[in-house]
């Protein structure tokens, strides 16, 4: 058989094209930004203060950029309120805002810059994107003029709204995202009058975007893994770590396995706000994650990922459900973690098989420590109900935990640092959800990559004794259907724990909104 001179000049024209037009793997980058902040003020500054104060953030996230590129990053992500900081009002924000058009204009800020008016913060971003041939994730602030025709048009005449956006390696806009689960005191922004689902395809994967709180609800975050089919999220955040089982590195992470896509989450670097921990998750793994208290300055993460996501269908209820409770004899208590009240069992033993239930979800739990230390209590804890304090959304979690002291009366609170190492443990619960994110926490909140996996049947368990002390192993189920089947404003108790939370929120997260 004699082959065409023709047909065989096609055929490896197509095999190039086809190599040049997809990747089967990708560099991505994440900063966690130390962002210098506004003076506080009632008053708006002028648009050239304004401008002054995000350069003086963009010069910063452009060496970022820049060394992010020299290095083959494919694309950088960076932090919610990234370029402005926080503490604003309707008013203050406005001079920092710009008018973001769809992209489906086929704009490039950088070769137009005038084309939809002034919009200095988006010609940078697309030069820097431009300029260094990588993708560049980061959020803006979105302004957009209404009028009494539309009914729902603030009294200003605007919407304002918390903008995640997206620069191709050409400069050219490819994704702009509103965000719509905002956080409670993000009142200087509206909420979109329905949730956006906001991909962009590149030749290393399908991504999707979504921004901070977004991630506990359903819309848009999992409709963009479960219906859009993404095989990578980019996440801004301005996100303060709450332990036991919110923070930063450790719920990201967990998401990232529990939905079985890469997850990029750019975080911002405020210790003295408990606000750091970004990194770079794949599905069974983390690849690269910060978590700093202790110095001031932002830190650049890099790391080769999978251009396309995949993982194994989870049962998570198969086990649990199929073995009888163990039996201990051993007295349940109660104990709050973030205002949620679970039930609790000890763990007396230096080695065990422990069952503790709540409503409808039982927890199990097999584990042995190195050592059982009189200093230190650990508990195995189940929660099934619906949290009703900064957010209103149902959960199912099983949790082993270190309790904060050796009173049990305060397990459940916040703790940082553990002496007590595990050789195994395997925990499983009786779910009725299939969104269920595991959690592995260390001592001084770090991940424990490569060293616990999740079973077909549901079960998180150690494949070796864990690097460092424990602080939790959680299974986090979200029922994303019931969290509208109780109204927290007529429940007694979340009134009360919302007056306790606007008590608390000054201190811990307002000011990073």
């Amino acid at each position: 058989m004699v082959t065409s001179p023709l047909l065989a000049f096609v055929a490896v024209s197509v095999f190039c094209v086809l190599k040049v037009s997809s990747r089967d793997t990708f560099i991505a980058a994440v900063y966690e930004h130390a962002v210098i902040l506004p003076n506080a003020s009632l008053i708006p500054v002028s648009r050239e203060e304004a401008l002054a104060l995000m350069n003086r953030n963009l010069d910063l996230l452009e060496a970022a950029i820049t060394s992010a590129a020299n290095q083959g990053a494919h694309i950088i992500v960076t932090p919610e309120d990234g370029i402005y900081g926080w503490n604003f009002t309707r008013e203050t924000i406005y001079p920092y805002l710009e008018d973001i058009p769809d992209p489906g204009v086929n704009w490039i800020p950088c070769n137009n810059p005038k084309r939809f008016g002034y919009t200095p913060v988006q010609e940078r971003l697309s030069c820097l994107a431009k300029d260094n041939s990588i993708y560049v994730v980061a959020n803006i602030g979105d302004k957009k003029p209404c009028n009494a025709s539309d009914p729902q048009c603030p009294p200003d005449g605007r919407y304002q709204y918390n903008t995640d956006v997206v620069f191709d390696s050409q400069g050219k806009l490819v994704a702009r995202y509103h965000k719509h689960n905002l956080f409670m005191g993000e009142n200087q922004f509206n909420v979109p009058k329905k949730p956006e689902v906001v991909t962009f395809d590149t030749i290393f994967g399908r991504f999707g975007i979504f921004t901070c709180f977004d991630i506990l609800f359903y819309d848009p975050a999992v409709t963009l893994v479960k219906d859009f089919h993404v095989d990578t999220i980019v996440f801004p955040t301005a996100w303060m770590n709450v332990l036991p089982h919110l923070s930063a590195i450790q719920f990201h992470s967990a998401w990232a396995m529990g939905m079985g896509v890469n997850f990029l989450a750019s975080n911002i670097h405020h210790p003295s706000k408990r606000m750091t921990g970004s990194g770079i998750y794949a599905p069974d793994s983390p690849r690269a994650f910060h978590y700093d208290m202790k110095t001031k300055e932002g830190k650049l993460l890099l790391s080769q990922l999978d251009s396309h996501s995949h993982s194994p269908v989870v049962n998570w209820a198969s086990y649990a459900s199929s073995i009888k409770a163990f039996s201990t004899g051993n007295q349940e208590f109660k104990g709050t973690a973030f205002f949620d009240e679970f039930t609790f069992l000890e763990l007396t033993r230096v080695t065990g098989n422990y069952t503790v239930c709540q409503k409808k979800l039982c927890c199990h739990l097999s584990y042995k420590m190195s050592e059982k230390r009189r200093d230190e209590v650990y508990a195995l804890g189940a929660f099934d109900g619906l949290h009703i304090v900064e957010g209103t959304y149902y959960l199912q979690i099983c949790t082993l935990l270190k309790c904060k002291t050796t009173n049990l009366n305060i397990c459940g609170g916040a703790v940082e640092t553990a002496s007590t190492r595990f050789e195994m443990f395997s925990l499983s619960g009786t779910f009725g959800t299939q969104y269920v994110f595991p959690e592995v926490l260390l001592s001084e909140s770090q991940l424990a990559p490569g060293e616990f996996q999740v079973s077909s049947d549901g079960r998180l368990f150690s494949v070796k004794p864990p690097s460092g002390p424990l602080l939790t192993v959680t299974l986090f189920g979200r029922m994303y259907e019931k969290d509208q089947t109780l109204k927290a404003s007529s429940d007694p108790q979340a009134q009360t724990l919302g007056i306790m939370l606007l008590v608390i929120m000054p201190v811990v997260c307002s000011l990073s909104w």
